[in-house]
């Protein structure tokens, strides 16, 4: 079977989408699949490659270059053939999206994918948005009791037409320091610590410059947990790992460098806990209709407290990532964590093709 790996994408976590596609390649099983590379360069341009039968020695190849057709060959891995979207539907192949942040992971590349009729690994396309959308994850996640920390929606016209009331209520329901974080964007890409007003607005000014929408929430001294999820209708839980912060704020530099980030695997916190963690993430998964996996991140106060920070619906992959580490602590190394992704995403795609009588 064909896996077509789709990573790059126009975004600030290009490079992390390369290092999660080059850990794949590294773990799949190719005596069942061959691999295409499709690399979608920060301009968007749809570069595949030579198709793979065996792992790469370096990551650097998957930065793939427009190249002379009559170059492409098995023995240039780097040469990429300029191609539509719609040629990926090809009979009997799976497409893995190893892509993370805006136009990968939040919904934009599985629309295409299901419009295309393919069958993908990873969410859908609602839950893919929903965990992408910092507001809209939490309007609904507070809709279904799950416990949050305390946030204000700040919307761009609503900011420009009334910033003092916007100031008022952030002030009057949240308490400094606060967190202001662009909607849609990962990694704590336009994420601000703020201790006061001044500061407050310019954070707001900041994330503007990213997104159209910016949360506000109240900041949480507690521990960061996090929690491993696999399947749909019956779904698996890692143990839980805790990110060791040596500081308040784990920031966007930090996370593109997850080898800098130490972990603690499994987390020391009660079965109590674990077990309360288990039924958030397993009710916020099933309202977001998430299939295929994720990884939940929750913060764990002094008094016991746990409260859901956000769901990520394409964890990263490399070597140094949480999600893979939580897997191999459960004892499933990374080829069987693939080989299970894939198995999950042809039955989605035969159950979807059943319930459309095709």
């Amino acid at each position: 079977m064909q896996i077509y790996l789709l990573y790059g994408g126009q975004n600030a976590e290009h490079d992390l989408s390369i290092a999660s596609a080059f850990a794949v390649i590294r773990a799949i099983y190719f005596k069942y699949y061959s691999v295409c590379p499709i690399y979608i360069t920060q301009s968007g341009e749809w570069l595949r490659g030579a198709t793979l039968h065996e792992p790469l020695p370096s990551a650097a190849t998957l930065q793939l270059v427009a190249g002379d057709i009559a170059k492409f060959n098995e023995n240039s891995p780097s040469v990429g053939v300029a191609i539509r979207p719609g040629e990926l539907t090809v009979k009997d192949s799976v497409v893995f999206p190893v892509m993370h942040g805006q136009n990968a992971e939040d919904g934009t590349i599985q629309g295409l994918l299901q419009s295309l009729g393919v069958p993908y690994v990873g969410d859908g396309v609602l839950a893919s948005a929903v965990g992408m959308d910092k507001i809209v994850s939490k309007m609904l996640f507070q809709q279904a009791g799950i416990p949050q920390a305390p946030y204000v929606p700040v919307l761009k016209a609503q900011w420009q037409a009334t910033a003092d009331k916007i100031l008022a209520r952030c002030e009057g329901s949240l308490l400094y320091p606060m967190y202001v974080k662009p909607a849609n964007l990962g990694s704590s890409l336009g994420v601000s610590r703020v201790n006061d007003r001044a500061s407050l607005i310019a954070a707001i000014e900041k994330a503007f410059e990213f997104a159209s929408r910016v949360l506000v929430e109240q900041g949480i001294v507690a521990r960061e947990i996090e929690l491993g999820l696999l399947g749909d209708d019956t779904l698996k839980f890692t143990v839980p790992g805790e990110v060791l912060k040596k500081d308040n704020f784990v920031d966007y530099g930090a996370k593109q460098s997850p080898a800098a980030l130490a972990l603690d695997i499994p987390a020391q916190i009660s079965a109590e806990v674990i077990t309360r963690m288990q039924q958030y993430a397993q009710q916020a998964y099933a309202i977001m209709d998430g299939s295929g996996l994720a990884r939940c991140d929750f913060f764990l106060t002094a008094n016991g407290d746990v409260l859901l920070n956000e769901i990520n619906t394409m964890p990263l992959f490399d070597q140094y990532a949480m999600y893979p580490q939580l897997w191999q602590k459960m004892g499933l190394n990374s080829g069987d964590l693939i080989e299970e992704l894939i198995q999950l995403a042809l039955k989605r795609f035969k159950r979807q093709r059943a319930q459309q009588n095709f």
